[in-house]
């Protein structure tokens, strides 16, 4: 069974992964000492052009990035920017009354979470620089 909703449509995971580092401020070179000593700026540069990533560095990514490895192997951003722009830009609000969209959870809750999880995770990228700096 074929998906008709987004025909021949293929994820990009290494852009993925270039917008998550992207959101939670974490350049190549941090990623790449947290992947481990045979990783470096341009290998990280070289893994965001894959189209698809291998399961076990994806997997590991994702831990490091703290987001969901299926958020990694999912997001289609054109699909979203699609899904707000017929659902938001139209002056007719009777789209929105005929979808009657009624979430379980309140989205700038979530927003404010994945906020707090970057300052969280950017935190700790920062001590663990620091620890590196003294180590030295």
């Amino acid at each position: 069974m074929t998906d008709t909703a987004t025909p021949n449509r293929k994820i990009h995971q290494g852009r993925n992964v270039k917008r998550f580092r992207e959101m939670l401020g974490i350049k190549q070179d941090a990623l790449a000492y947290e992947l481990g000593e045979d990783w470096n700026q341009k290998k990280i540069s070289l893994l965001e052009q894959k189209e698809t990533i291998e399961p076990d560095i994806l997997s590991r990514v994702a831990k490091i990035l703290k987001v969901p490895i299926e958020a990694i192997e999912n997001f289609d951003e054109e699909q979203a920017v699609n899904i707000i722009s017929n659902t938001f830009t139209s002056n007719d609000t009777s789209t929105l009354n005929a979808i009657n969209i009624q979430p379980t959870f309140n989205p700038l809750d979530k927003m404010v979470e994945l906020y707090e999880r970057m300052l969280q995770q950017q935190k700790e990228m920062i001590e663990k620089l620091e620890k590196l700096i003294q180590g030295k």
